[in-house]
């Protein structure tokens, strides 16, 4: 199985950190390709950039829809999910979308720790919309703009974990959803650190198609 990760962003090393995220999961068998769009905005924050990436999102979709048996929007968002799935009969999910499901398996309540406050209507309308609004007990911005996670030496761990924690002690959620791609890379050791199951989208998306 080919699975094809499209980041929308121009952020080339988010890029890299969704595709290592993305092997981790990977069983035998399965080989992940990694995209960067040339011509979105260097971060999704907001309705706003995520109008501007949806048409190098989609260019990437067509021109490569022979090249992967699947297609992960790896953007929190799901940015231009419904028009992707317009283009090819081949599965395509978002990382946003597969998180929610993985988190809220068997019934389990979460709450989605997302980057900025711009950010949390569209995540909030696709809880809504994907049938997640009884599972997901909130949506909260840690205020830690997206390229901040990709600055090395940068407090936006830090941060993140803090908002996690309050998260913990407000919502008492059973699980946490990370809510951005440039979190990637963070699942496993927040998981460690806070006692409970925090998710990736790119890892919940991968393991998620390889079970279909």
């Amino acid at each position: 199985m080919r699975i094809c990760f499209i980041n929308p962003n121009s952020t080339a090393s988010m890029t890299r950190k969704i595709a290592a995220a993305a092997r981790s999961a990977a069983a035998p068998g399965t080989e992940i390709l990694a995209l960067t769009s040339p011509s979105g905005p260097p971060a999704i924050q907001g309705e706003a950039d995520g109008r501007a990436a949806l048409p190098g999102l989609l260019r990437l979709i067509e021109g490569n829809v022979d090249e992967a048996d699947a297609f992960v929007i790896a953007c929190f968002d799901d940015t231009g999910l419904a028009e992707a799935r317009g283009l090819t009969a081949k599965p395509v999910t978002g990382i946003g979308e597969a998180a929610f499901r993985t988190a809220s398996e068997g019934g389990r309540r979460f709450s989605v720790v997302t980057t900025l406050s711009v950010s949390v209507p569209v995540i909030t309308a696709n809880v809504r919309a994907g049938g997640f609004a009884g599972t997901c007990l909130r949506v909260r911005a840690s205020e830690v703009p997206v390229l901040e996670l990709e600055r090395e030496g940068s407090a936006a761990r830090e941060t993140v974990a803090a908002e996690i924690g309050r998260a913990i002690a407000e919502d008492r959620p059973e699980a946490i959803v990370l809510g951005c791609a440039g979190m990637a890379d963070l699942a496993e050791s927040y998981t460690a650190r806070f006692g409970l199951p925090v998710i990736d989208g790119v890892v919940a998306a991968v393991r998620l198609l390889q079970t279909r």
